[in-house]
């Protein structure tokens, strides 16, 4: 099979850490055997086994890639289907955004009832 890397642009391929392509090839020498118990499930494979597991392909995701193992990512058994995940930093942190919603609702709800008021 050739590598899902193979198959990028060049400049982006390139980037792609040797042990991630290392793990890939470890897959799909031993991808037949993974189908029986993994068939339709996300994995994280790494050092020849599955890291991580699940129906998730977010917390799949994050789960090998925690291990820092360079892990590959893929669907058993629906290997060519395409799927994109994105990532997303956002730049404030849970708390952070709930407070500044909730002054947002205190600022809105002080408006209307100047409104009101006339």
């Amino acid at each position: 099979m050739k590598s899902i890397a193979d198959q990028l642009p060049p400049e982006i391929a390139r980037q792609i850490h040797p042990d991630r392509r290392k793990n890939e090839e470890a897959y799909w020498a031993v991808r037949d055997q993974l189908l029986d118990q993994y068939s339709g499930q996300w994995i994280g494979f790494a050092d020849g086994r599955v890291i991580a597991s699940g129906s998730s392909p977010v917390t799949v995701f994050h789960a090998a890639e925690a291990s820092e193992k360079h892990p590959f990512f893929i669907c058993v058994g629906r290997e060519e289907e395409p799927c994109r995940i994105r990532r997303v930093a956002f730049p404030l942190s849970p708390e952070e955004s709930l407070k500044r919603v909730r002054e947002f609702a205190q600022r809105k709800d002080a408006f209307i009832a100047a409104v009101r008021k006339g």
